[in-house]
């Protein structure tokens, strides 16, 4: 069986470069002195949980103002392990935030935007951005009261916008007020749109640092 599955690997390996995507993905040293650069791979590990929590709430997460939040409470109580897969989500979209804030603010501190950088920070930047995208739209799915008025102050707020505010209204409600279409809008956001935005910037972002490796915490001799 061992034999089996080396030869496979060398099929693989020939034809994918899977040495290669490993020694430049996985296996590259760290800068000297500190764990300040893992904040990236841990927010990468975290969208990967997110998804994977997030593929198996799907399967049971009805969008619809009638049966949103008897789903929810299905997944709860009537699912195997629901409570365990709902409460990891719920969790790690807040610490998700936590990390990728934290991270950016180191990246802000060591002056790691800098030349030649300069890209990589941007796309930092909306990964930000997208990231709080994901909990802004993952809070209404519950439909409850507290999810409910959340959205109306979170929605109202970005209506304030001048001159765009009214259409960014209606866009994210789907017109003037919440309703099914707003709970709809915000599940496709949710499942589709931002994660496959993140998606995209993190490959970009990944790129980005392996062209031009990861900073270190600047030191006297800097």
């Amino acid at each position: 069986m061992a034999m089996i599955l080396k030869k496979l690997y060398n099929w693989l390996d020939e034809r994918l470069g899977l040495k290669g995507i490993y020694d430049n993905i996985l296996d590259r040293p760290e800068p000297r002195g500190n764990w300040w650069n893992t904040l990236g791979s841990a927010s990468l590990f975290l969208f990967i949980l997110q998804g994977a929590t997030g593929i198996f709430l799907s399967v049971y997460y009805t969008p619809s103002p009638d049966h949103a939040y008897d789903s929810i409470q299905y997944i709860m109580d009537g699912v195997a392990f629901g409570w365990l897969v709902r409460g990891i989500h719920h969790w790690g979209a807040t610490l998700m935030v936590v990390i990728v804030f934290i991270h950016m603010l180191r990246v802000f501190v060591t002056a790691s935007f800098k030349y030649p950088r300069e890209l990589t920070w941007l796309i930092g930047v909306g990964l930000l951005l997208a990231t709080l995208g994901m909990g802004f739209t993952g809070y209404l799915l519950p439909w409850n009261q507290r999810a409910y008025w959340a959205t109306t102050v979170g929605t109202q707020i970005a209506g304030t916008v001048p001159l765009i505010g009214e259409f960014i209204l209606k866009a994210l409600r789907g017109g003037t007020d919440l309703s099914a279409l707003t709970l709809q809008r915000f599940f496709a956001a949710h499942i589709w749109m931002l994660p496959a935005v993140l998606a995209g910037l993190i490959g970009i972002h990944l790129y980005l640092i392996i062209r031009h490796g990861e900073s270190h915490l600047p030191t006297k001799e800097d």
